[in-house]
Protein backbone atom coordinates (compact mmCIF):
# COMPACT_ATOMS: atom_id res chain seq x y z
CA UNK A 1 0.00 0.00 0.00
CA UNK A 2 1.38 3.39 -0.97
CA UNK A 3 1.12 5.84 1.90
CA UNK A 4 -0.17 9.24 0.85
CA UNK A 5 -0.53 12.58 2.59
CA UNK A 6 -4.30 12.29 2.19
CA UNK A 7 -4.33 8.85 3.84
CA UNK A 8 -2.33 10.10 6.84
CA UNK A 9 -4.44 13.28 7.10
CA UNK A 10 -7.73 11.35 7.03
CA UNK A 11 -6.57 8.81 9.59
CA UNK A 12 -5.31 11.45 12.04
CA UNK A 13 -8.50 13.53 11.65
CA UNK A 14 -10.71 10.52 12.29
CA UNK A 15 -8.84 8.74 15.08
CA UNK A 16 -7.71 11.83 17.03
CA UNK A 17 -10.82 13.92 16.30
CA UNK A 18 -8.42 16.53 14.96
CA UNK A 19 -9.71 19.99 14.20
CA UNK A 20 -6.86 20.57 11.77
CA UNK A 21 -4.21 18.35 10.18
CA UNK A 22 -1.49 19.32 7.73
CA UNK A 23 0.70 16.63 6.19
CA UNK A 24 3.70 17.24 3.97
CA UNK A 25 5.76 14.60 2.15
CA UNK A 26 9.36 15.58 2.94
CA UNK A 27 11.05 12.64 1.23
CA UNK A 28 13.31 13.12 -1.79
CA UNK A 29 11.33 12.71 -4.99
CA UNK A 30 8.14 12.58 -2.89
CA UNK A 31 8.50 8.80 -2.47
CA UNK A 32 6.36 8.73 0.71
CA UNK A 33 9.01 7.69 3.22
CA UNK A 34 9.34 10.90 5.26
CA UNK A 35 6.49 13.07 6.47
CA UNK A 36 5.97 16.23 8.49
CA UNK A 37 2.63 16.52 10.31
CA UNK A 38 0.85 19.25 12.23
CA UNK A 39 -2.06 17.95 14.29
CA UNK A 40 -4.49 20.13 16.26
CA UNK A 41 -6.72 18.12 18.58
CA UNK A 42 -8.60 18.73 21.82
CA UNK A 43 -7.48 15.22 22.84
CA UNK A 44 -4.02 16.71 23.46
CA UNK A 45 -5.28 19.01 26.24
CA UNK A 46 -3.50 18.38 29.53
CA UNK A 47 -1.06 15.93 27.96
CA UNK A 48 2.71 16.40 27.78
CA UNK A 49 4.46 16.49 24.40
CA UNK A 50 5.76 12.91 24.64
CA UNK A 51 2.27 11.54 25.29
CA UNK A 52 0.87 13.55 22.34
CA UNK A 53 3.52 12.12 20.03
CA UNK A 54 2.81 8.62 21.29
CA UNK A 55 -0.87 9.15 20.45
CA UNK A 56 0.08 10.07 16.88
CA UNK A 57 2.50 7.13 16.65
CA UNK A 58 -0.19 4.73 17.91
CA UNK A 59 -2.66 6.09 15.37
CA UNK A 60 -0.14 5.58 12.54
CA UNK A 61 1.37 2.30 13.82
CA UNK A 62 0.78 0.41 10.56
CA UNK A 63 2.03 3.26 8.40
CA UNK A 64 5.18 3.69 10.53
CA UNK A 65 6.28 0.22 9.42
CA UNK A 66 6.92 1.77 5.98
CA UNK A 67 7.69 5.40 6.91
CA UNK A 68 11.33 6.17 7.68
CA UNK A 69 10.82 9.56 9.35
CA UNK A 70 7.87 11.36 10.92
CA UNK A 71 8.29 14.92 12.18
CA UNK A 72 5.42 15.96 14.44
CA UNK A 73 3.97 19.16 15.80
CA UNK A 74 1.02 18.53 18.12
CA UNK A 75 -1.12 21.39 19.44
CA UNK A 76 -4.33 21.91 21.35
CA UNK A 77 -6.94 24.14 19.69
CA UNK A 78 -6.04 26.93 22.15
CA UNK A 79 -2.33 26.68 21.27
CA UNK A 80 -3.22 26.69 17.57
CA UNK A 81 -5.35 29.83 17.95
CA UNK A 82 -2.52 31.65 19.76
CA UNK A 83 -0.08 30.64 17.03
CA UNK A 84 -2.45 31.84 14.31
CA UNK A 85 -2.93 35.19 16.07
CA UNK A 86 0.80 35.99 15.84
Amino acid sequence: MAITCDHIRDKLKTELSAAYVDVEDMSPNRCATSFKVLVVSSQFEGKPLLQRHRMVNTCLAEELKEIHALEQKTLTPEQWEKLQAK
